[in-house]
């Protein structure tokens, strides 16, 4: 589960008002982000290594530590304090005093200078790892990689917060219309660079909240996942697939780009999922999109009880935004920097190419697969694309430059795919790629 799906459940339940809210929002991925660099921070003061206690106790540490470091606004004596009746509330050993090693830890932390940063010259790993607060076989793989400069850039990247980012719903309002209209309600807005439908708003508030929302006006979606619908070029009435949907982002990007004209037959897995698509279809008016529970590893062609053979006839274009390590999105979900391993990534391949297989198969002659992933790892984008081409002579790799705006040209790697990895503007990394399936072979 992602931490704002988990924070979401916990706090409709809590009946925070806005401020408190936004204060557990903070504090939350505050530690997410930081967390390697607040634990380096109180191992220098405490006389037992932070990773090795309690998970209450380690939490208090870290949110005290975090509002200590990082949150100038909040007095240090109130980060103490609410950090030890943290532990007090939740004692997980009687006989162990946790609430005061909490209290002289954090205390020690207030009083003692901080230690100097490790020494990329001695060290690059763990000046790295430390500083950025950057999982250490994540460093190493990208240090071999990119060397130290590039990576890092990639570590800070990891550690940026985001700009809340939404695309246009172009079936209701143009960009500009909705630029307006937010303007008009009192809100910062300024349009993406690259994407042709995407604003960026500053202090909104909660988004779900702001009455455009509401009324289907925008869907919330950061600016390198706008361009990959465009890179498949879908045409009103078109048959397209939409192989891994769920929550909609694409797939309604993909309909109102064919004007609501068509047919769109969304799969994931999760039926959970797919019920949030088709909350998004509704509030967007979205009404071409078939939602289907499907695993994209199986053959659906001989899936009787799937899709009521919606598979049988071939489509004329397919999405594939394939289930990956998500590094690219760290930034927006840093609960994954703590959650993934590198052996993560090799499963992750062998699934790409297996779902590439299969969706390949469902393509009718001379129609177009996009595949896309929010990895920044080769091995989860060029490669899977190599592997399955070698594999496949009757599809061809075209370079995505016609299909995004002039602005996007410095986000194209040497073989033509989107790589947003090394973006200049503020995006995700994402990658996505083009084939074109032979009318003969």
């Amino acid at each position: 589960m992602f931490a704002d799906d988990a924070l979401d459940r916990s706090l409709s339940r809590a009946g925070l008002d806005v401020r408190d809210r936004a204060l557990t929002f903070e504090l939350v991925y505050g530690v997410l982000r930081h967390r390697a660099t607040l634990d380096w921070r109180l191992d220098h003061v405490a006389d037992r290594v932070i990773a090795r206690l309690p998970s209450l106790v380690r939490m208090a540490l870290r949110l005290g530590a975090y509002q200590l470091l990082y949150l100038a606004k909040i007095p240090p004596s109130a980060a103490v304090n609410e950090s030890v009746k943290l532990v007090q509330l939740g004692k997980q050993r009687p006989s162990q005093d946790w609430a005061g090693f909490v209290n002289a830890v954090l205390r020690s932390l207030i009083r003692e200078p901080a230690p100097p940063w490790p020494d990329p010259a001695e060290d690059p790993v763990s000046a790295l790892s430390v500083r950025y607060s950057c999982p250490t076989w994540l460093t190493q793989r990208w240090l071999h990689r990119f060397g130290f400069a590039t990576s890092e850039s990639l570590c800070r990247a990891a550690i940026t917060i985001p700009p809340l980012t939404i695309r246009t719903n172009s079936l209701r309002l143009t960009r500009d219309a909705l630029e307006t209209d937010l303007v008009r309600a009192g809100y910062q807005v300024r349009p993406t660079t690259v994407s042709p439908v995407g604003l960026i708003l500053e202090k909104c508030g909660p988004v779900t909240e702001i009455p455009q929302f509401l009324a289907g006006a925008f869907y919330v979606e950061d600016e390198a996942g706008q361009l990959v619908p465009l890179i498949l070029g879908p045409q009103p009435g078109e048959r397209v697939l939409d192989a891994c949907a769920a929550p909609g982002g694409k797939a309604t990007h993909l309909a109102a780009l064919m004007q609501n004209r068509g047919e769109i037959v969304a799969i994931d897995r999760s039926p959970k999922r797919l019920h949030l698509l088709e909350e998004n279809c509704r509030r967007l008016g979205i009404r071409i999109i078939t939602t289907v529970t499907a695993d994209m590893t199986q053959d659906l062609r001989e899936e009787r009880k799937v899709g009521r053979g919606l598979f049988r006839q071939p489509f004329d274009r397919i999405l594939l935004d394939a289930p990956c390590s998500g590094l690219g999105v760290l930034r927006r979900h840093p609960e994954g920097k703590w959650q993934k391993g590198e052996g993560l990534l090799a499963r992750h391949q062998a699934t790409q190419i297996q779902m590439l297989e299969q969706v390949s198969r469902l393509l009718r002659p001379g129609g177009v697969l996009v595949y896309s992933s929010c990895s920044t790892e080769q091995v989860e984008n060029e490669d899977v694309i190599e592997q399955f081409c070698k594999a496949h002579a009757e599809f061809r790799r075209e370079p995505v430059s016609s299909w995004l705006p002039p602005t996007a040209r410095v986000l194209l790697n040497t073989q033509g795919d989107l790589s947003t990895m090394f973006s200049p503007y503020p995006m995700d990394a994402f990658f996505a790629a083009r084939l074109r399936k032979a009318t003969a072979v």
